[in-house]
């Protein structure tokens, strides 16, 4: 039986099905086809991956002729290779891949909803995207939110009737315990890049790594690290992405405090292993995997009550929650956080760590994964 897996650029689907596509190949026997965006990310993974590519150039942002000539050539793509089940990923695929797929005729359509942007977004474009979360659930025969808190949102704003199916415990990727593992050799190079950046060894670190744009709260957190003791440093992973939600280069500049790692880096267990919490102040997730691999390297987090991370977070236990878009509670954890004694600490990053491996390990979420493929293919 043939699958085809799609997503808007190729990164998404390196980031959520490097090796899943070998194994639906080598050990479940599908024919398997990945479909994005051409370019040599596309192709590096047909070779790891050891599949057929298919590039079909989409825009991630709104562009009605790009997006129509992006539709009909996925109609024409998909009546040739005749799949017998299509599941897209990211907004614009799922859009585009569940309509186009409809519209050849394609027996099983699912699309993941990794994150919704609409309940952030406001006026016409809140709307907009509303629209178009409805057409991609009317185009789907079967919808997979990532957490149980993405089902929640799309049930309570009505965006579709159909059932809606919660993999395992949720989250798309999962973890692999064994490489995101606080090792002596990771460790080590934690302790190197403390010194690289000139933090004192008995410093508190505060990490936060992700996209440098005002909807992960990093607004809030550069507000209110100034108030905290001199002993507390705060490490920003990541950069900005060009969009018009950047944090101004002002605020991340001008406290010795606040260390940039420069970049984005390729192995975050160093950074992470060099820290002793992960602040997460995010505005809207589907699932965030930066806690997930912050737990799984036995690190405690403090995140926001938002979609995802309240599924990973129970407050005191293996982290603490707060409000989104609030400074007077996040001042409140971070200052609880570094009060903690050391031991209670990393209580709550062993917590952390069983959790995950309790509950959110590749293993876990894939074989969920295969199983529904084997339950909504007709034959399998």
């Amino acid at each position: 039986m043939k699958i085809i897996r799609a997503t808007t650029i190729p990164l998404s689907l390196t980031t959520f099905c490097g090796g899943l596509l070998t194994e639906l190949r080598e050990e479940d026997g599908y024919d398997v086809v990945a479909l994005s965006s051409p370019g040599p990310e596309l192709d590096a993974l047909g070779r790891n991956e050891g599949v057929r590519t298919i590039g079909v150039k989409m825009r991630r942002d709104i562009a009605p002729l790009a997006d129509l000539r992006a539709l009909l050539r996925l109609v024409r793509v998909l009546r040739r290779e005749k799949p017998d089940l299509i599941h897209t990923m990211t907004p614009k695929a799922g859009l585009l891949g569940m309509m186009a797929a409809s519209i050849a005729g394609v027996p099983v359509r699912l699309h993941t909803f990794t994150g919704l942007l609409f309940p952030t977004a406001t006026g016409l474009r809140r709307h907009l995207l509303k629209f178009t979360d409805r057409l991609t659930c009317l185009a789907a025969t079967h919808i997979n939110p990532e957490g149980q808190g993405v089902a929640a949102d799309l049930r309570e704003a009505r965006i579709t009737k159909k059932p809606l199916r919660v993999l395992a415990n949720g989250n798309v990727r999962g973890v692999d315990p064994d490489h995101w593992s606080p090792t002596p050799g990771i460790i080590a190079a934690g302790a190197d890049i403390r010194r690289h950046l000139g933090i004192p060894a008995d410093a508190f670190v505060f990490i936060f790594i992700g996209r440098f744009v005002g909807d992960k709260g990093l607004r809030e957190l550069l507000t209110v690290f100034p108030n905290l003791p001199s002993s507390a440093h705060l490490v920003l992973v990541g950069a900005t992405d060009g969009s018009r939600d950047d944090i101004p280069a002002g605020m991340l500049a001008g406290n010795g405090r606040i260390h940039l790692s420069g970049g984005w880096v390729d192995d975050v267990r160093p950074w992470l292993a060099m820290a002793d919490t992960l602040v997460f102040p995010s505005y809207r997730e589907g699932f965030p995997n930066v806690v997930l691999e912050a737990g799984a390297m036995s690190i405690p987090s403090i995140v926001t009550d938002i979609n995802g991370s309240r599924e990973i977070i129970t407050s005191g236990q293996n982290g603490l929650v707060i409000p989104p878009r609030t400074t007077a509670p996040l001042l409140e954890a971070m200052t609880a956080m570094l009060s903690l004694p050391t031991a209670d600490r990393r209580a709550m990053g062993a917590a952390a760590r069983a959790d995950v491996l309790a509950r959110f390990t590749t293993t876990t979420i894939r074989s969920a994964l295969r199983a529904f493929y084997r339950e909504i293919l007709p034959n399998s």
